[in-house]
């Protein structure tokens, strides 16, 4: 067997010995593991290094069905990711290619950086270390007030796990919940301390706003110019997600005209940015992050563990020990 280990630089981890025992010890002490740092620039090169692996295990690589074809030996990828938008799934069904993410292994930590978002841009910390920091300036009234935050509705798009555990953390520090997801019931958001409604009337109601949707076709873009001209009440708007879900162009006008008092983001529509030229840098209301919500030494762990038990039960036809199987 021979499996691949390969991403961008930025999002591999920093050591691989933890995926090589999983599976070193499940498939054979003479599997090959190679692990290679991916550039588009070198694609070619990958595509080589594919073309003999019977598992890959990325996160962010397109893969496409013109890659597919160059892995004749491909029998399944996995991700060390919960989404699964950079993979033609259709194409891989097709082929008969396995497609496994990670279903559950950072809920917590994702629940509690978007909790640390909105206090942060609630309170202003952002804007108050600046003005320190830059200015040294000891003035409280530099940051426009909000109301209490027990005096506020939180609005979740999106009440999977991430937003049921996020409603959860919310509940009794706010003054009400709402929920928009088309595949949750009135009971299921009742269940987690909070209402369901329909998209516009959370728009409008909520004074925090919560992204936790994944990527499709319909939720690309979910949030663009009519968007945010529906959120009334001058929100924080947090995006936990994906950053294709936000239209960035429109999103950096709903913050010139004063229509969001902030905005955080643990993604951005391309995932290796050019952040000195970027329009979301650089202000007082705006907190980004590296993708690293889920950033935690538990999480590692059980993402590097998980990603590889999928392909050792895989490739040892134990689909039904695969944690999770989208085709």
């Amino acid at each position: 067997m021979r499996i691949l280990i390969s991403d961008y630089p930025d999002s591999m981890m920093p050591d691989h010995q933890l995926e090589k025992d999983i599976l070193h010890a499940g498939l054979g002490q003479d599997t090959v593991v190679d692990v290679y740092p991916y550039s588009d620039e070198k694609r070619e090169e990958f595509l080589g290094k594919l073309n003999a692996a019977d598992a890959l295990l990325t996160a962010f690589i397109k893969v496409d069905d013109e890659v597919m074809a160059h892995a004749p030996n491909l029998k399944v990828i996995s991700l060390n990711s919960t989404g699964y938008d950079r993979v033609d799934l259709a194409a891989a069904t097709r082929r008969g290619i396995g497609v496994c993410p990670v279903g559950e292994y950072c809920t917590s930590d994702v629940a509690e950086a978007a909790m640390a978002f909105i206090y942060a841009l609630d309170k202003g910390t952002k804007a108050y270390g600046t003005h320190i920091d830059r200015d040294h300036k000891w003035d409280y009234t530099s940051v426009v007030a909000r109301p209490r935050l027990q005096e506020q509705t939180v609005g979740i798009f999106g009440f999977g796990k991430i937003g049921k555990c996020i409603a959860r953390k919310l509940t009794g520090l706010v003054r009400q919940i709402l929920v928009c997801d088309p595949y949750v019931g009135v009971e299921a958001a009742a269940a987690n301390g909070a209402r369901l409604v329909e998209k516009n009337e959370l728009l409008a109601s909520s004074d925090v706003i919560v992204n936790v949707m994944l990527l499709t076709p319909e939720t690309k873009y979910y949030f663009d110019g009519p968007a945010f001209e529906a959120m009334k009440r001058r929100p924080i708007f947090v995006n936990m997600s994906r950053g294709l879900c936000v239209k960035e162009d429109d999103l950096v006008k709903a913050l010139d005209s004063k229509r969001l008092y902030g905005y955080a983001a643990d993604v951005l529509a391309d995932e290796t940015p050019d952040l000195a030229h970027h329009p979301l840098v650089g202000r007082e209301n705006v907190l980004l992050t590296p993708h690293s919500a889920f950033y935690s030494t538990t999480s590692l762990q059980l993402l590097e563990r998980i990603s590889s038990e999928n392909i050792v039960h895989y490739l040892k036809a134990e689909k039904d020990r695969v944690f999770k199987l989208v085709n």
